[in-house]
């Protein structure tokens, strides 16, 4: 395994490590509910959504926005004591989370996340997106803005998930491989950085097809990787098929090393940004023990120190 010099943590480049180098500081996300939906649950491709996604389009604990201005107080219970307690003006990330995030008019996009960068609290913007959604004229905002506010950054997390077709297929995602490469390219050639959302435990999905998947990132080089844990959460279609049989999870173990597979797999200079999820505690039906998230973080490093 090829280990990372001159860094507190060698086996991968942690969110927190980038933020050290790069802004000399740990910044904080700050979820964020802008009203949007998705045309995946709104009728223009489906009115179900991925099989996964619950009724608050992964924003379990997302702060309504609809362009005020933010202050510290406002955000106080989405973040963390280390948050509250050392977070300064800038310490944080307006984090457009719930739905799809660049699903309306390009006008209120513009508002929106404006008026996020406008905001001294924000060091900048990352926008959770389909890429689908993210057309010639998303684009162009986005570029346009980055020249506007040069001290500022933003980010997309398009949600791939998976590269396999078949699975793409069964989790109603909506779209085609073809149409994730094309926004890669897209937002590649207007300089906008990418991170890439992966769920491991799809229902069908080997580790092996995991792994295909990361390879093929791999090759593009996205700017940053989320490696999530499929969870299924009550009142979903997914939650459906568990309780029918018709998928599993994954157990603590084998999700452990799936993800040190994949860390293994990564160029170091991709940015790992998550390597599992948050669930509502209350709506999640399984696996259970996902809610242990120190656990998983800490078997993570622990596997990669042995693999050493």
């Amino acid at each position: 395994m090829k280990l990372l010099n001159n860094r507190e943590n060698p086996y991968y480049y942690s969110f927190a490590e980038y933020c050290r180098e790069a802004f000399g500081r740990r910044l904080f996300r700050v979820a964020l509910d802008a009203g949007f939906t998705c045309p995946n649950r709104d009728g223009t491709l489906s009115a179900g959504g991925c099989i996964f996604c619950s009724n608050a389009g992964s924003g379990e604990y997302a702060l309504k926005f609809d362009g005020q201005k933010l202050t510290k107080e406002d955000i106080a219970p989405l973040i963390g004591a280390r948050a509250k307690s050392d977070g300064r003006p800038g310490d944080f990330i307006a984090y457009f989370q719930s739905f799809t995030n660049t699903y309306a008019p390009v006008s209120r996009l513009e508002s929106l996340y404006r008026a996020a960068l406008e905001n001294e609290l924000f060091a900048g913007i990352s926008i959770a997106t389909r890429p689908d959604c993210v057309g010639e004229e998303v684009t162009e905002l986005l570029v346009r803005l980055q020249a506007d506010y040069p001290g500022k950054f933003i980010w997309i997390e398009l949600g791939l998930q998976t590269m396999h077709e078949a699975t793409a297929k069964l989790i109603n995602r909506g779209y085609g491989l073809k149409t994730f490469e094309e926004c890669f390219s897209r937002l590649k050639e207007g300089r906008i950085p990418v991170i890439v959302h992966v769920i491991i435990g799809l229902p069908g999905e080997s580790r092996r097809d995991i792994l295909e998947t990361v390879r093929y990132l791999n090759k593009l080089h996205p700017d940053g990787i989320k490696l999530a844990l499929l969870h299924i959460i009550k009142n979903t279609r997914l939650y459906d098929m568990y309780k029918a049989g018709e998928c599993d999870v994954l157990t603590f173990d084998e999700y452990v090393g799936t993800v040190c597979d994949c860390l293994e797999i990564l160029d170091k200079d991709i940015v790992i940004h998550r390597l599992t999820g948050d669930g509502s505690a209350k709506d999640l039906a399984a696996p259970l023990w996902s809610v242990r998230k120190g656990a998983v973080l800490n078997a993570v490093r622990a596997e990669m120190r042995r693999r050493a």
